[in-house]
């Protein structure tokens, strides 16, 4: 049982609450969260303690099927298990109205509390100096963005790399490109103040998609090459077209964002196939997150990624409606609630 020190405003939790995703209801949002481990059940290993301070996943690891020993826990057989019963990965649940009757987890998580139970694999322990607003948006917004650049990116040192969406994901893209070297970094984007946000965090190039052509434009700061990588943090078709376009011959398009569950987007068949463009999904920024959540947290406070300055709102936990307000407002930076 885990204390909620803060919990990040993220726009997965928005599709559930509009219906573009869907699990078994009544459902306690909230997927983004670190706080202070208060109770630990008889069947924990011992790894996590009464006291730790720890950041929440997601996505925890079984560590017996094949995702998981082959090196990539994100795609673990028992995370659609937590997805579809709205349990725990054993899929029942830990949550109930106080009157009696059943609740359902977000994603193993549902952080929009006071207090939550989680399988201890989905707690990282959290190191001193790292606040908790900074761990609970490092473990989805950051990891999922850096990490599409530390694993789907290579050899990015001194070439273009272009980001579709400056959100908290979309963000943490750009400080992961800032990080390893890429030259320019464009941003794609609607509004200004996102688009001053990118810059703030490493983006040498920004695009306003609401009075510009993207195409066109990233193509002019290239010299019509195109790039050999493009981020699409948003999750949507018009996005996801438009970032193929502008992906050079043999590169890569690396797509992170959430749509609804039926969308979809079209691909020129020949441009895929003549000039050998990659289209890659990347969940989690196809991390391993007991092993890159750490990772994340050590360049945090050797000063490598600048995470607090991706934090937008803070506002109290009972202001939820108002947090996400803000977000389908197109509120700048990370929101976070605190209970």
């Amino acid at each position: 049982m885990v204390r909620i020190e803060a919990a990040g405003v993220c726009h997965s939790d928005y599709h559930y609450m509009t219906g573009d995703l869907t699990g078994p209801l009544p459902l306690v949002l909230g997927h983004e969260g670190a706080g202070i481990v208060e109770e630990v059940g008889d069947g924990a290993s011992g790894r996590i303690r009464v006291g730790d301070r720890v950041a929440l996943l997601w996505r925890p690891r079984c560590g017996q099927c094949a995702a998981c020993i082959s090196g990539n826990p994100v795609l673990c057989e028992r995370g659609p298990v937590q997805a579809q019963s709205g349990g725990l990965p054993d899929g029942t649940s830990r949550l109930s109205f106080p009157g009696g009757g059943e609740l359902h987890h977000l994603m193993g998580v549902s952080c929009f509390a006071e207090r939550v139970v989680v399988n201890e694999n989905a707690a990282v322990r959290v190191p001193d100096g790292v606040p908790s607003e900074v761990a609970a948006i490092s473990a989805c917004a950051v990891i999922t963005g850096v990490g599409a650049v530390f694993h789907e990116v290579h050899d990015a040192e001194g070439r273009p790399l272009l980001v579709f969406g400056a959100g908290g994901v979309g963000l943490s893209s750009v400080m992961g490109a800032a990080l390893v070297g890429a030259y320019p970094v464009i941003v794609v984007d609607v509004d200004d103040a996102k688009l001053e946000r990118a810059r703030e965090l490493g983006a040498t190039h920004t695009v306003n998609a609401r009075t510009e052509d993207v195409v066109e434009r990233v193509l002019a700061i290239t010299g019509g090459a195109g790039v050999p990588w493009a981020i699409e943090a948003i999750g949507r078709a018009q996005t996801l077209e438009q970032a193929i376009t502008c992906v050079a011959p043999g590169g890569t398009l690396v797509a992170v964002g959430l749509g609804a569950a039926a969308a979809s987007f079209q691909v020129p068949l020949n441009q895929l196939v003549q000039r050998q463009k990659r289209i890659v999904g990347s969940l989690y920024g196809s991390s391993n997150p007991q092993l890159d959540l750490p990772r994340i947290f050590s360049l945090y406070l050797a000063g490598k990624l600048p995470i607090d300055r991706l934090i937008g709102d803070r506002l109290p936990l009972t202001e939820f409606t108002e947090a996400y307000r803000r977000l389908a407002a197109g509120g700048v930076g990370r929101g976070i609630l605190v209970p």
